[in-house]
């Protein structure tokens, strides 16, 4: 390709994180391989994760989708797990479904995708039959979140929730202190560890460090994010420091 790539998120109006996180993985990406990336946002409002304003949120994706169809952007995403995971099981192919339908009819022909979908399909990818995750969410939310990953065949065997209902004070948790978080987590027999299963949750810098440790996957929704990106662009999913998932290497 001859432009850039152009990277498209549907974005919580309170998320701070995914527009920082993709951008930081794949400008390290640009520093070991040729290709350039360009990133635009559509944003639908959410302040609180809590059920009712995450449904709300939803019925805006569709107008997002054809904001972004505009653009051309080559890849399409949502940037936000807990709102497709808590309308039930499987509800990340309906919604790429329908965004999908607004896209095409709005002229763009881009591959559409969750990252809801992307962390199982990151998981998938890791061959990962049990594992362990932290959230920022009310433990409510939590679970319905392990639902919806043990209902594509993943076992949870530990889940630990921060409880955290305000989406801002999300994004300005320290992501260094998942390092110390994990501590707390039972990693015992587990095939990947999910250190930041919320896309708000900044988590990046922790990845390498807490993988390096374990001695086993560590990944988190972004960096699944970025690699169901890279292989839908037909892209190697190379990205250095960021995890199992995009070629760093467990010792």
């Amino acid at each position: 390709m001859s432009r850039p790539y152009r990277i498209g998120q549907i974005v919580p109006s309170s998320n701070t994180t995914m527009e920082t996180e993709i951008p930081a993985m794949l400008r390290a990406r640009e520093a070991v391989r040729p290709e350039r990336f360009t990133f635009h946002s559509s944003r639908m409002r959410m302040h609180k994760v809590v059920k009712e304003e995450l449904e709300a949120m939803n019925r805006e994706g569709l107008r997002c989708a054809a904001e972004l169809a505009d653009a051309r952007v080559d890849v399409m995403s949502t940037a936000c797990l807990v709102a497709i995971m808590a309308m039930g099981p499987g509800y990340h192919r309906q919604t790429e479904s329908e965004l999908a339908e607004v896209a095409r009819a709005n002229g763009c022909s881009a591959p559409v995708m969750t990252s809801a979908g992307a962390l199982i399909e990151g998981l998938q990818e890791l061959g990962a039959r049990r594992i362990s995750l932290m959230a920022p969410y009310m433990r409510p939310l939590t679970e319905l979140v392990v639902q919806y990953i043990e209902s594509e065949g993943i076992e949870v065997v530990d889940a630990m929730s921060f409880e955290i209902p305000d989406n801002l004070e999300v994004g300005l948790r320290d992501p260094m202190q998942l390092v110390r978080d994990v501590e707390r987590l039972d990693t015992r027999n587990v095939d990947a560890v999910v250190l930041s299963a919320c896309v708000q949750m900044p988590s990046l810098p922790a990845i390498q460090p807490v993988q390096d440790r374990l001695g086993i996957p560590v990944i988190s929704t972004a960096v699944c994010t970025v690699r169901a990106m890279l292989d839908r662009l037909e892209l190697e999913p190379v990205v250095p420091g960021a995890g199992a998932l995009l070629g760093g290497i467990s010792r």
